[in-house]
């Protein structure tokens, strides 16, 4: 039970002397969880007091089942445009408020009961589905059309719209129409910089909540409501009852594909959030307990007309940075914003709106990453370009395409390096020892006769073409070799379609004298190459545990020692890297990128 609920093992093993400080962190994040809850809340197209909702809850359910010490769960801005465009299309034109929240509580239900079956199902790999290149482009398609969403609402006005290019031509008709309320863009922009002047110089001072404050206190004094701001208005007196979402069956299909893709992106964000904070205090995760944690927190979210959650970045570096110890720090701030809705609700009264635009701006800021971008450019072309077909997918077709892209662009991307792995030819420098990559450099070689190939990954349906046309290429050089041998190590594994082609390559080579060796090919491998009875045709014995030994095969079966590599070929070469005490030398300085010891060898 400890195992499957960790808020029974943190109840057990809590030291009295954590306490202060677990509220000390807790009550000092309510002061960030009120306004992005807010703010949030309304990004996903819901009435404002949701996101607070939505908060307590969560905290609740991941204080219970989630494994971290110190993780922060809450509404979340990459997850607000992906709830609005699932449930926006749903509710119809009159935009029914309990409509929605329906929605959105039957969509978090959803995307907990997929994360806890993940989780159960240990399938925590599935949140490796979105590889780092095309997070960063659909990270920075989210933050410019969170940014182009949020203007209207800064600059005082709202724009019928539901995608990127109706927000980017209703804001820019609504400021050409003069539709700008100045107060309202006053309040706005004061609220960012402040947001932003707290971030940048004064890091510890919570730049939110300064926002917040000084923007109630501005409009309070001022009558920003008689100069045409939006306020937030009374918040509803009280807590919401446990509720089944009522939810008409026909709307389930779409319900079922958003949670689908917000499940994704709220587990990677988790996992990957969770292990930076490890890291950092020398702890490990558990990759399926924390997909059980999240599907517990937006279960519970989802139970008192809240909506899907994710992991908080910020609010968890908030928590860390003031001496969180625990997860009773997330239990006193939902026990602080319960105390509020309940003897509180006309506290925020005065907020104006466009300082929740304000937050929710500072939000989408943090992020987009144009430093990893221009980093995936100068380091490999093929993943700028995947990044930037995310970018353009989220940014264009809008937040669930977008995300469904980003996925099929990751397991295409996996498929191509498997369809064509890394190849080449190897060979001996004079001098030198082990075995080197010829595109790197040109005056390796191997003794007359013979070709030493290296396939950089494993052989099967995909890419067993591939692998054929370029050993038939060695083979009809000028001259012709008599021996390829396979430099096989990388190949973890053969399947029974590139199996069927080694038999009909080793035909197509005996017929032009040509004999097939591999080296270094694992046991694993091996036993599979006998099942598959592949050595009615491939010599029993043309399998070798180096590529020395190979090339000593090679010497024996042409009877002439001179081309033998010297038995004495296992002295580590002083290279000035470290490693000659350990006894390793390096067995490719080219792209080869491995290390051997002598033994080995």
């Amino acid at each position: 039970m400890r195992q499957r609920i960790p808020g029974l093992l943190l109840l057990t093993t809590y030291e009295r002397s954590w306490l202060p400080k677990d509220v000390v962190a807790g009550l000092v994040l309510t002061a960030l969880l009120v306004p992005q809850g807010m703010a949030y809340a309304e990004l996903a197209g819901l009435p404002a007091i949701t996101g607070l909702y939505t908060t307590i809850l969560c905290l609740i359910g991941y204080a219970a089942f989630g494994p971290s010490r110190i993780l922060v769960l809450g509404p979340d801005s990459s997850l607000g445009p992906m709830i609005a465009a699932t449930i926006l299309p749903l509710v119809g034109a009159d935009g029914d408020p309990a409509k929605a929240i329906a929605l959105a509580s039957m969509l978090a239900l959803l995307v907990g009961a997929f994360a806890i079956i993940l989780g159960l199902a240990k399938l925590g790999f599935i949140a490796d589905l979105l590889s780092k290149p095309t997070q960063i482009g659909y990270m920075n398609g989210l933050a410019l059309t969170i940014l182009v969403g949020q203007l209207p609402k800064l600059f005082g006005f709202s724009v019928d719209s539901d995608d990127f290019i109706g927000d980017l031509t209703g804001f820019v008709a609504g400021v050409l129409n003069g539709e700008t309320v100045t107060a309202a863009l006053a309040i706005g922009l004061f609220s960012l910089a402040l947001i932003f002047v707290c971030s940048r110089f004064l890091p510890k001072v919570p730049g939110v909540l300064m926002a917040v404050i000084a923007s109630i206190v501005v409009a309070t004094v001022f009558d920003a409501a008689a100069r045409g701001v939006s306020l937030v208005g009374v918040l509803p007196e009280g807590f919401p009852p446990l509720t089944w979402p009522g939810v008409a069956l026909s709307d389930m299909t779409l319900l079922v594909a958003g949670a689908l893709g917000i499940t994704l992106v709220s587990l990677t964000d988790t996992i990957s959030t969770a292990s930076a904070f490890a890291a950092r205090s020398g702890d490990t995760i558990d990759a399926n307990q924390e997909m059980v944690g999240i599907g517990a927190a937006n279960v519970a979210a989802g139970f008192f007309q809240g909506f899907p959650v994710s992991t908080s970045g910020s609010r968890t570096a908030v928590a860390e940075q003031t001496g969180s110890k625990s997860q009773v720090t997330g239990l006193v701030g939902a026990g602080a914003i319960t105390l509020l809705l309940v003897f509180a609700p006309g506290l925020l009264k005065n907020l104006p709106n466009p300082t929740l635009a304000a937050v929710v701006i500072a939000a989408s800021l943090s992020l987009a990453d144009i430093p990893a971008t221009r980093r995936l450019y100068q380091q490999r072309h093929t993943e700028f370009y995947l990044s930037m077909a995310a970018f353009l997918g989220v940014a264009l077709l809008g937040v669930l395409p977008g995300i469904g892209i980003a996925v099929i662009l990751s397991i295409l991307n996996v498929f191509r390096r498997a369809w064509w792995p890394d190849d080449t030819e190897l060979g001996r420098i004079e001098g030198l020892h082990g075995y080197y990559d010829k595109r790197s450099h040109p005056d390796a070689a191997t003794p007359e006769g013979v070709v030493v190939y290296r396939f950089g990954g494993p052989l099967f349906f995909a890419n067993a073409r591939t692998f054929r046309d370029q050993v038939l290429k060695l083979a009809h050089a000028d001259p012709a070799p008599q021996w390829i041998v396979i430099a096989a190590e990388p190949i973890s594994d053969v399947d029974t379609t590139a199996a069927d082609m080694l038999e009909d390559l080793d035909l197509a080579l005996n017929a032009r004298g040509i004999s097939l060796a591999f080296a270094e090919m694992s046991e694993i491998v091996q036993e599979k190459i006998h099942r598959y009875e592949l050595t009615r045709t491939i010599d029993p014995e043309h399998f070798y545990p180096t590529l020395n030994a190979a090339l000593r095969g090679y010497a024996a079966a042409m009877d002439d020692p001179q081309v033998a590599p010297p038995v004495d070929d296992l002295v580590p070469v002083p290279l000035g890297l470290g490693l000659e005490a350990e006894g390793r030398v390096p067995q490719d300085l080219g792209r080869t990128g491995r290390w051997r010891h002598p033994r080995e060898r």
